[in-house]
């Protein structure tokens, strides 16, 4: 069995605004894969990091926390007001221990044999007919085509477990009934017969998987909100995203609709990757 725990980054509105009053113009969902017998050794490290952290404020006297109160959030960590309303524990901290907490999740991926998909949703380029939720549900649809992809290429004889953050219940309601139908009759690319029933939705404070998730929606976000593949964390993810063993593009990477300049970006900045880290294997 794999985990794929999923999160997002950026607004659903698929609106962009006017030239006045611009809105955010990209929206990224992505998954990260982790087999069954990684979830153990992942789960317990970030625990640990975060119990020994939470012992630390308690003798300082700005405790008690419990682990669901040790919730790490892109946004939390990158805003001091939203730090200071939402996370007593993380603000709390200081800058180099959140630092650290963020580095425990990263220096994961790779021994933990992590796989990365992600979908950018360029607004730009979309239809006037896409609302909030179909242009979630799109996302979503081009994460389970590449994990069964991956599935199938990689491990045919597991299954695939779905694991959301809890947004809200008529978000949920149709991510799981799009996912129903996609158990029964597939789309028009392939059949998902490794993608168990219905996704499993989890408060992201109870699950460190939907969190890491969380940060790396982020960086991808960010690097391609900037332009700057170049990002350093965003570098940091390009050996863990998926790509087929005989596959020369970075296939678990969506760039979507086609018309975007920013998949181009994204075919440059994997060219680079290439020439620089030749060596690396297909994942």
């Amino acid at each position: 069995m794999y985990f794929f725990y999923i999160d997002e980054s950026g607004s659903r509105d698929p609106s962009t605004g006017t030239a006045e009053k611009p809105k955010d113009h990209l929206y990224v969902l992505l998954a990260v894969g982790l087999f069954e017998r990684q979830w153990r050794p992942f789960e317990q490290t970030i625990a640990h990091v975060k119990l020994e952290l939470a012992d630390y404020l308690r003798r300082q006297g700005k405790g008690p926390f419990d682990l669901a109160d040790c919730e790490v959030k892109s946004n939390w960590m990158r805003n001091a007001k939203e730090r200071g309303e939402k996370s007593p524990f993380l603000n709390a901290l200081d800058d180099a221990d959140r630092e650290r907490l963020v580095t425990a999740y990263f220096d994961q991926l790779g021994p933990r044999n992590a796989v990365i998909i992600a979908a950018v949703i360029d607004k730009r380029h979309l239809h006037d007919h896409i609302t909030h939720e179909t242009l979630h549900k799109k996302a979503y649809e081009f994460l389970l085509e590449r994990i069964q992809h991956y599935m199938r290429e990689y491990h045919p004889k597991h299954q695939a477990l779905i694991v959301m953050d809890d947004t809200s219940k008529q978000l949920n309601r149709a991510v799981a009934m799009k996912h129903a139908y996609f158990q029964r009759a597939g789309n028009r690319n392939l059949q998902f017969p490794q993608i168990v029933e219905y996704p499993f939705f989890s408060a992201s404070e109870l699950s460190n998987g939907v969190q890491l998730a969380d940060l790396l929606a982020y960086n991808v976000y960010r690097a391609f909100r900037s332009e700057d593949l170049a990002y350093p964390y965003f570098e940091m993810l390009l050996p863990h995203f998926y790509r087929r063993k005989a596959g020369q593009v970075l296939d678990g990477l969506k760039v979507w609709p086609d018309p975007s300049p920013l998949i181009g970006l994204a075919r440059a900045a994997w060219d680079a990757r290439k020439e620089k880290a030749p060596q690396e294997e297909g994942r």
